[in-house]
């Protein structure tokens, strides 16, 4: 097979010409075609919750184009699904790219599915131009991520990464009362059935994924160098007042728990503002009782979702935070709790690859820039146990989790190229280096 030649002055691999994004572009689109078949909802969109008939007949297409692609195919006991192009060489672990098959109800189509196609499509051009790896490569389909159907994200790569184990599952129900446990053996997994899910072989992870945001689109850039996954706090906050008369109660006698909630929920949003355009600050869902247009609420519940890229800086932000609502409280005689439910640490992606992709993107003529990802993604599960990284391709206005989310072939083809090369330097280039360091040691 015909190998390809390093881009003069870069050393790093690239497709040829613009045939080759043509290529990719249309590979993609057949193989999101594929998947756009499975779990179609009746209200738009595409609902595929994790082990149910839809989910199964998803895999089941991912499963024939891997196969198409030339790839070994094989699940693991939770039900992720992988292509294996076997490497000449089992000294380093292999290099696994791919995202997950799962949706949100009547979710879009390029959510998790763009980053299995681009997988899929990536290695098979690797493997025609260039042949066997050293480091093998393996696409997959994550079985799940999205925690749509059970109250749990991070299945799929959680049991690869040991986080959950698939013989001793949560005791997670769906709203029919169906266990995850009952779901994974009706579909046909669980202990016993398929390979280990528990891996330690793996040597690096790489994701491409839409951006769900706008900034690539309103910036005119290509791709987006993933440097990190933010933290989340997540809170529910409860202000008792009092409840009375609308219109016989004077404002100063008022001990008004949704004016409390208003007036932190305000705070929440000037001190993110003033952290910088890193920090966010939701308050997502709000509530009170009693809840009549006449009567001034007794009390007020609401939830805050923050997020930032440093520790220490999401700590600090939701200490002082949290001392602001304490005061806001006392000013007018609320009562005042927070219960904290979520507390997820950042996760940065491996410099090293991030250089890559950078230069990936460089080699290719792509305009990118570096960026952090406000939502969760199987990368920051995987980037605990080895290496990982992440490529953003832009979101159509910057929809997601929705029926109009899109991004055209085009762009998803600049993006699969650039994984194709970051791929390419972690299973071949490598080879060829220590081939290379090999002849210079004899001359010497």
């Amino acid at each position: 097979m015909a190998k390809l030649q390093p881009q003069e002055g870069t050393g790093a691999w690239r497709p040829a010409g613009p045939g080759d994004l043509q290529e990719l572009a249309g590979r993609i689109t057949a193989l999101l075609d594929a998947f756009g078949r499975c779990g179609a909802d009746p209200d738009g969109g595409y609902t595929r919750y994790l082990y149910s008939g839809a989910w199964q007949e998803a895999q089941c297409a991912v499963s024939r184009e891997m196969d198409a692609a030339g790839l070994s195919v094989y699940y693991d006991e939770a039900g992720n699904l992988f292509g294996r192009l076997e490497g000449s060489s089992a000294e380093k672990g292999a290099v696994l790219t791919g995202s997950h098959i799962d949706t949100v109800r009547c979710g879009g189509l390029y959510d998790g599915a763009a980053g299995i196609a681009a997988a899929v499509a990536a290695i098979e051009l690797l493997h025609r131009r260039c042949g066997q790896p050293r480091r093998t490569l393996e696409a997959v389909s994550l079985c799940e991520e999205e925690g749509s159907r059970f109250p749990l994200t991070f299945w799929g790569s959680g049991s690869i990464a040991g986080r959950y184990a698939p013989d001793a599952p949560p005791e997670a129900a769906d709203r029919s009362g169906i266990t995850l446990a009952e779901a994974m053996k009706a579909a046909g997994f669980g202990p016993g059935t398929h390979r280990s899910a528990r891996r330690t072989d793996i040597g690096a992870f790489v994701e491409l994924h839409i951006e769900q945001g706008a900034v690539l689109e309103q910036e005119r850039l290509d791709l987006g160098v993933v440097l990190g996954i933010v933290g989340q706090r997540r809170w529910t906050f409860t202000l008792r007042g009092e409840a009375n008369h609308a219109g016989t109660t004077p404002m100063r006698l008022r001990r008004d728990a949704l004016a409390g909630a208003c007036e932190m929920i305000l705070e929440a949003e000037r001190q993110a503002c003033a952290y910088g355009e890193a920090m966010v600050a939701t308050a997502g869902s709000v509530s009170a009782a009693p809840g009549l247009s006449n009567v001034i609420a007794g009390q007020a519940v609401f939830t805050l979702d923050v997020r930032h890229p440093d520790a220490e800086t999401l700590q600090s932000f939701c200490d002082e935070l949290y001392g602001i609502f304490e005061g806001i409280a006392a000013s007018r005689e609320l009562e005042f709790a927070g219960e904290q439910w979520m507390n997820v640490l950042p996760a940065p992606m491996d410099a090293r690859l991030c250089e890559a992709v950078e230069a990936a993107a460089k080699g290719l003529g792509l305009r990118s820039r570096r960026m952090y990802s406000g939502a969760g993604h199987d990368a920051q599960v995987f980037s605990g146990c080895f290496p990982a990284a992440m490529l953003f391709v832009p979101s159509c206005k910057g929809l997601s989790h929705s029926p109009e989310e899109y991004t055209s072939p085009e762009q998803l083809a600049r993006g699969a190229a650039a994984l194709c090369n970051v791929l390419y330097m972690l299973a071949y280039e490598e080879e060829e280096k220590e081939k290379g360091d090999s002849q210079h040691e004899n001359v010497r």
